[in-house]
């Protein structure tokens, strides 16, 4: 695999002395996909991408490549130049971070690196083998760098490894999902996660209909670390609180949320997916967002800690230049543990109510409200006398999160590392740290389709 940090030194000799910043990504990563218990379209990546900013007088041009020869990266660094030529000033634009030294961080796994195509079908083959049903998901893993180099003085890379099982076993009539996600591929068992999606696939048989409502709620931590991550694109960024379009705007340091939940984005963890620095090259920090139900802090970066004023400091956030618009991003949600020792025990603290396997489909509506909607799916049932029971057919839902997040019952002790890769751009692995959970409120606004394929 190609030395990022090299290419990015390369492609920033390449600006010929403009103020500069070059990033690389060197990927090499595949995917063994299943499909009705079949393993098809491998995927095999070995994928270089350099991005080079030029700054003239506050003026930003930005260009993409992955021609990474010499020629290519002279036609990328004219490309950046004429970009920034034809741009604006950017009057909030805070100029290029300076020489910084990044935490030390965990992350990478010699035995991850390795992994080659026929040790990637080998693994989604154990997960199939362990499926009585037709089994549909995949297995994958990758290795990654990232790399910065500036004109101020950054020099930094990090290397990051990642795998995730993602199975659904599916038939006519049921579905069940699980999945589970490392940095390390030796804490994954796919067949252990295989017969898992099994054993909820066929409870979910027989599936009945279930009127509108609000109802108590166990959402899974695949479950509700979706939700949270809609919630967080504008919740917990200092963009939408500057321009007062979040739900922090007006509540930092008030009590909003059930005092059992607490929430940092802490991407020096290393049961999640540790980083050491953000895309600016600054170096990343825990922020306690939510502590004891009370809005803390959002994350920032540069340039929103700029405008902010009165000393506000980047935390590490700044995202790559293709989701600039968004602000500063939470790319590593953790949330706090509770007491329950299974979801079995949050289902006795819920009495009568839904229990949630996962979600999708999930759209933001009000985003200063929290509001969200979307659909359950691949394992939803109805929890009577403190037992998951009755299997249901995939509900419709919309739901303000701080609502939900308002009567907490419990969470389960220990968080699960949930995989939030999509694996159609740049492989950049992050994932949400946390619990099960039991809310006192999940909306239910209608039914969709029966369980299956």
């Amino acid at each position: 695999m190609t030395d990022a940090l090299d290419l990015a030194e390369r492609a920033l000799r390449a600006a010929e002395g403009d103020e500069a910043l070059a990033l690389a990504n060197s990927e090499r990563s595949g995917l063994a996909r299943f499909a009705g218990s079949e393993v098809h379209q491998p995927t095999l990546i070995e994928n270089d991408v350099v991005e080079l900013q030029i700054v003239r007088d506050g003026r930003v041009g930005v260009a993409v490549a992955n021609r990474t020869d010499d020629e290519g990266l002279r036609a990328l660094a004219a490309r950046a130049t004429e970009a920034a030529d034809s741009a604006p000033a950017d009057p909030d634009f805070p100029g290029l971070a300076p020489k910084a030294e990044p935490p030390a961080v965990e992350g990478f796994d010699e035995e991850t690196a390795v992994l080659g195509p026929e040790d990637q079908a080998h693994l989604a083959a154990a997960a199939i083998e362990a499926s009585p049903l037709d089994l549909y998901g995949f297995f994958t893993s990758g290795l990654t760098e990232l790399a910065l180099a500036s004109t101020t003085g950054l020099a930094l890379s990090q290397a990051m490894t990642d795998a995730c099982i993602f199975t659904l076993a599916a038939v006519e009539d049921a579905s069940g999902h699980a999945e589970k996600t490392s940095w390390r591929v030796g804490e994954l068992d796919p067949a252990e996660t295989a017969r898992a999606a099994v054993a909820k696939a066929e409870r979910t048989r027989g599936a009945i209909e279930l009127e509108p409502g609000s109802y108590p709620a166990v959402l899974e931590p695949y479950a509700f670390a979706e939700l949270l991550l809609y919630f967080a694109y504008d919740a917990f960024g200092a963009l939408g609180l500057l321009e007062e379009r979040s739900f922090a705007a007006g509540k930092l340091g008030v009590k909003v949320f059930d005092e059992r939940f607490s929430l940092a984005d802490d991407a020096l963890d290393p049961r999640g997916f540790p980083k050491a620095f953000d895309f600016e090259g600054c170096p990343k920090r825990r922020v306690e967002l939510v502590r004891d139900g009370v809005l803390e802090s959002v994350v920032w970066d540069r340039r929103t800690a700029a405008v902010a004023g009165g000393g506000q400091e980047t935390t590490g956030h700044a995202p790559p230049s293709t989701l600039r618009h968004w602000g500063p991003l939470t790319y590593a949600l953790s949330v706090a543990g509770g007491e329950a020792e299974s979801t079995e025990e949050l289902a006795e603290l819920v009495g009568d109510g839904l229990y949630v396997t996962r979600l999708h489909y999930l759209s933001i509506v009000n985003p200063r409200e929290g509001v969200i909607t979307g659909m359950t799916r691949d394992g939803t049932f109805r929890i009577r006398g403190g037992k998951i029971a009755d299997p249901l057919v995939n509900l419709r839902f919309t739901v303000s999160v701080p609502e939900l997040l308002a009567e907490l019952y419990g969470l389960t002790r220990e968080p699960v590392l949930v995989n939030e890769e999509s694996y159609y751009d740049e492989r950049y692995p992050n994932g949400v740290l946390t619990p099960a959970v039991a809310t006192a409120r999940f909306d239910i606004t209608g039914v969709g389709s029966t369980p299956g394929v």
